[in-house]
């Protein structure tokens, strides 16, 4: 319980950054939308160019970050030497990237389809080189369980960035998607200096042979990542060649905004991430934590249905996010983010393969995943338009979830409460079922009353079951037995 409770506060600092940072971050939609008109196509450009450097920024990363866990926990390892070869790799792999892209500019411009703007890839390609660096010292700070400095660096991003977008957009009153892109370079540039405490004070050391066993514990990582997050962004770039011309920005933009509004199950799972991978491979150095990992999986699906419940029941508010001309998309979100509880799902069951290091069924899961995505997109696109997109993502995680499940109870078998958690699903249907089904032309705050009373009998459920009201910290002991 003890080791619990260590994830659960980590897990709220990470998540605090990360959700303040997201609900941040959102401040940008409405700005975006507003400026740049869904007629003109503009946020669908930023939506397909960050689903671009979202790839990248797995393969110039390489599946070191997760590696870096893995070796660093070693006890035959330097962690010194550990993490200054996994910083000159990465950091050598991203320079040459950088270079690449400036000397072939306007031939890797025009193959995107934006040779009129090869400033947008030239800026978005040194961006995402320096992510790819910054990944790696952003994970020494979680290795030294630093989530103070980690958070306070990722909302100072955020904040910068939002102020140069608001200096731009409604300071200087432009209208180009330039001046995102431009903001977003200088953030992330800026940023660097502040880990200038974690880049100097130690011997820079290069291990060959260290990096070749680290690379060959990575590359089924790097396969697994560059599947994974096809299948976050592989809708993004194949909508706008199946849907050409203006009228597929335009679509790519509405669906695009859509789904920002279910990005809260993706600030739950990177914040458990955050706090649950060093958290696992420091915890096979002491005993087997089989039961912990279930339990952890359990409350991982308790709270994303939750928070499922909590979007969907209050989706007549938050649709204000984006402008009105983008609210056609709305119907897409609890489709996404039911894709993102999959997603989380298959994070979760990840950790078998990577404790018993054969990283190689996570890049057979998440390829069979991907492929599935990938193939209801390219069949569905000309008939549904992204409304395939939205179910592409439960088709393809869905797949990668049920196959790492199946797999791993052969080969790291971990008994998870699947009663306990059927039983949850199952009450979160119901309640979404409710919401979905109240006739649209009732109050709108009627229809909020009857969403908040759905959402307040699930935590009820959770509060008698599993979460005693007497085990809560600070509050606990109002409601303990005396």
């Amino acid at each position: 319980m003890a080791d619990l409770k260590s994830l659960a506060k980590d897990t709220a600092i990470y998540g605090l950054s990360s959700i303040i940072g997201r609900f941040l971050n959102y401040l940008l939609v409405p700005l975006y939308t507003a400026k740049l008109a869904a007629a003109s196509g503009g946020y669908g450009v930023i939506t397909e160019v960050y689903s671009y450097v979202a790839l990248l920024l797995v393969i110039l990363t390489f599946g070191m970050e997760t590696t870096f866990f893995r070796f660093v926990n070693k006890s035959d390892e330097d962690p010194r030497r550990v993490y200054s070869t996994t910083l000159i790799a990465v950091g050598t792999v991203g320079l040459v990237f950088i270079a690449l892209v400036l000397l072939f500019l306007p031939t890797v411009s025009a193959f995107l389809d934006y040779a009129d703007h090869p400033e947008y890839i030239s800026m978005m390609a040194i961006c995402v080189a320096i992510d790819a660096f910054q990944c790696i010292t952003f994970a020494y700070l979680r290795y030294q369980r630093r989530p103070i400095k980690f958070a306070a660096l990722k909302l100072l991003f955020i904040f910068a960035n939002i102020l140069l977008n608001v200096v731009f957009f409604v300071v200087l009153d432009c209208r180009d998607v330039f001046y995102a892109f431009a903001a977003n370079l200088f953030c992330t540039a800026a940023i660097t200096f502040f880990f200038y405490p974690e880049l100097t004070g130690f011997r820079w050391q290069f291990d060959r042979r260290l990096l070749r066993r680290m690379l060959a514990y990575a590359w089924p990582i790097l396969v697994l990542g560059i599947a994974g997050i096809l299948n976050q962004t592989a809708d993004k770039m194949i909508f706008p060649r199946m849907v050409e011309g203006q009228e597929g920005k335009v679509q790519l933009g509405i669906y695009g905004a859509s789904v920002k509004i279910a990005m809260i199950m993706a600030m739950i799972t990177q914040a458990f991430r955050y706090a649950y991978e060093p958290f696992v491979f420091a915890g096979q150095k002491d005993k087997d934590n089989r039961e912990t990992y279930a339990r952890a999986m359990k409350f991982f699906i308790i709270f994303t249905l939750l928070a499922f419940l909590v979007v969907v029941g209050y989706l007549d508010v938050l649709k204000y996010i984006i402008a009105p001309g983008y609210w056609e998309g709305l119907k897409v979100v609890p489709i996404v983010m039911a894709a993102e509880i999959m997603m989380g799902v298959y994070f979760n069951l990840s950790f078998w393969y990577k404790l018993i290091d054969r990283t190689i069924w996570g890049a057979w899961f998440s390829g069979a995943g991907c492929l599935v995505l990938i193939t209801v997109n390219v069949l569905f696109i000309p008939q549904y338009g992204y409304m395939a997109c939205a179910w592409a993502g439960v088709a393809g995680y869905g797949t990668a979830m049920l196959l790492s499940y199946f797999v791993g109870q052969k080969y790291y078998p971990i008994a998870y409460p699947l009663k306990s958690i059927a039983v949850y699903v199952l009450i979160a249907a119901l309640f979404f079922a409710v919401m979905t089904f109240t006739p649209r032309e009732w109050p709108a705050l009627v229809r909020l009353g009857i969403n908040t009373v759905c959402i307040l009998l699930f935590v009820g459920h959770i509060l008698y079951h599993d979460l005693p009201l007497a085990s809560l910290p600070v509050v606990g002991k109002y409601f303990r037995k005396k």
